[in-house]
């Protein structure tokens, strides 16, 4: 594993860009017109223009994926094929409806049919029941999609989102306990992919004592548990979401390895005697002032021989990525209070905070999380 660079390299530059002459070649219906016709650009032009369609269309695609997911389609579907008067009897849609839905399905890969009259999963349909979190995820969406529906009044912040309501225990104050459980449920779920790739990506064996701050329900530490006997754990959170921890460290059999400190990370002291601390999608829940309020504390409770685990969806920086930069960069926009930040940046925010050494280790799915490996010297 290497240091993270700070600056641009040949390696995460932009590709391609074009000057404005050739903008405006590019833009004139002549071209155009000249482009889709001659065999050398043809091919060029047609997979444009359906990548350009696929932009257009997305809005759709998202609702039908929702629609699918809502209905239960894809699980019911996992018994085996169904034909379509069965399943628009059983979801009580008009049959000429849900055959326009399972056709759509199948267009998007999700659904597959020989005859239009019986539907069964594709491989990338079984997928989606299987992602722990993601049917939950998606059908949480409708809450994201209301606050773009202005994307201009959303991009000026003129919307007051209701993002932010989902997610109050980003502002430090009381949060309801039906809140609370529904936010951790939907946390624990989508964590089990993180932890994964994270539990791959970074070596927790030499860890004596690891504190995950802002650690919910405690997916992740289980995870780690599971996959070291070697740590202590603690879980530091706040007072509404920490006690949800105690039954999953009891059922993992990790009571006995297990601290729950409940607390605030802006007001409260953290625990002493910790070797290594995981923010695990804390960071980019959160504003540039809190990130290095919180780094800082981090770098004080640490020895010298301490360790900082970061682990979240990243911006793609100077090279976007579409996981980064076209999705999770709008989500904490919509929450109002974070942001997604590029590696680098987290980089240059925990050296700014004292830490010596930031290392990237390399993750299997870079959409579902990044990984930063801080030491303290």
């Amino acid at each position: 594993m290497a240091d993270i660079p700070l600056e641009p390299t040949a390696h995460n530059r932009p590709r391609f860009s074009i000057r404005g002459w050739q903008a405006r070649l590019i833009a004139s219906r002549k071209f155009q017109k000249w482009a889709a016709q001659s065999p050398f650009t043809r091919r060029l032009v047609r997979r444009e223009g359906e990548a350009l369609f696929d932009l257009l269309a997305g809005f759709c695609h998202s609702q039908i994926l929702m629609a699918l997911v809502k209905f239960d389609i894809p699980t019911i579907l996992m018994s085996g094929p169904m034909k379509t008067d069965l399943l628009a009897a059983h979801c009580n849609v008009p049959l000429e409806r849900m055959a326009i839905l399972l056709r759509a399905g199948a267009a998007l890969g999700l659904l597959k049919s020989r005859n239009g009259k019986k539907y069964a999963l594709t491989r990338t349909g079984a997928a989606l029941v299987g992602v722990p979190g993601l049917p939950q995820m998606i059908q949480h969406h409708d809450v994201l999609y209301r606050d773009l529906a202005d994307p201009v009044a959303f991009f000026k912040g003129e919307v007051d989102t209701e993002l932010a309501g989902f997610w109050p225990y980003v502002f430090g104050g009381d949060i309801d306990p039906a809140v609370a459980d529904t936010y951790s449920d939907l946390m624990a779920r989508s964590q089990i992919l993180v932890a994964e790739d994270t539990l791959r990506a970074i070596d927790f064996s030499d860890i004596k004592n690891l504190m995950d701050v802002g650690g919910g329900s405690g997916a992740f530490l289980a995870a780690v548990g599971a996959a070291e006997q070697r740590p202590h754990l603690t879980l530091f959170d706040l007072p509404q979401v920490a006690p949800t921890a105690a039954n999953r460290f009891a059922k993992e059999g990790l009571t006995k390895r297990t601290t729950i400190c409940a607390g605030s990370f802006r007001e409260d002291p953290f625990p002493q005697n910790i070797d290594a601390i995981s923010l695990v999608r804390v960071l980019y829940d959160h504003d540039d002032d809190s990130v290095r309020a919180l780094l800082k504390k981090c770098r004080a409770a640490l020895p010298k021989s301490g360790r900082l685990i970061i682990s979240e969806p990243m911006s793609g920086g100077h090279q976007p990525s579409r996981a980064g930069d076209a999705y999770f960069a709008l989500y904490t926009l919509a929450m109002r209070t974070g942001k997604a930040r590029s590696a680098q940046e987290i980089a240059a925010l925990c050296k700014d905070a004292g830490f010596k050494t930031v290392r990237f280790p390399k993750t299997m799915r870079p959409f579902v999380t990044t990984c930063l490996d801080v030491y303290v010297s």
